[in-house]
């Protein structure tokens, strides 16, 4: 029996740690504010998970320019005609698994998830429910604005699942219909590629910087939380 001799492969940097990290950590809070939506008993849990959202996001925010290469928005974010190109690669099945970050359709569900989530978390700075639970700056809202703000609160967490699935199955879509996997270089920040590629590590992403950044993202969010 012939067996095909495995290709030569190189391993190149594509994801730098900082992003990596905000990516499982957000994963992480988004769970724990659905899960601790409807108990009582956890709710200032959901709250904490809110917090923990707002203060991730406003470090993707500032990491999405001074990030590592695939990181920076002006790297993946295309307008409508390198969306549409892209939309027709994928119907010719012309999709290169060798290519390295987001794709043109994918910087389309980072950036609605990214806003979905950064309204949800701000709306619940604002929000009350029935049970007389309100977020920190709900008093300086009118009733009825504080109204208007818990059901677009309810409504958008719908989107965010919609989301949620939607990247999902383009995860899924991609591994075993593309054969690209998207999963392992979030987790490792290396992606295989053939030895004779051109392609490059990505360059940037440092650790120390990537450190400060969060931390003021969350010194920002805990004095929003505790001094207003």
């Amino acid at each position: 029996m012939n067996t095909k001799p495995a290709e030569p492969t190189k391993k190149i940097k594509v994801w730098d740690l900082p992003l990596r990290l905000f990516h499982w950590l957000l994963l992480i809070a988004v769970a724990a504010a659905f899960i601790t939506i409807w108990a009582q008993s956890a709710r200032n849990l959901h709250m904490l998970a809110g917090y923990c959202v707002l203060a991730l996001l406003l470090f993707r925010l500032v990491w999405g320019f001074i990030g590592g290469y695939h990181a920076r928005f002006f790297n993946f974010v295309k307008g409508p005609t390198g969306v549409l190109t892209y939309l027709g690669t994928l119907r010719a099945g012309m999709h290169d698994p060798t290519k390295t970050g987001h794709n043109a359709l994918g910087a389309l569900s980072v950036l609605a998830m990214l806003l979905s989530l950064l309204f949800q978390a701000v709306s619940g700075l604002f929000n009350h429910d029935d049970d007389l639970n309100e977020g920190p700056l709900r008093k300086f809202v009118s009733d009825s604005v504080a109204d208007k703000i818990h059901d677009a609160h309810e409504i958008n967490q719908w989107i965010i699942l919609a989301l949620i699935v939607l990247h999902i199955g383009a995860i899924v879509f991609y591994r075993f219909v593309k054969k690209d996997n998207l999963i392992t270089p979030m987790i490792t920040g290396s992606k295989a590629l053939p030895a004779d590629s051109s392609t490059e590590s990505a360059t940037g992403g440092n650790v120390l910087l990537g450190a400060i950044v969060f931390a003021v993202a969350a010194g920002v969010v805990w004095y929003v939380v505790t001094r207003f």
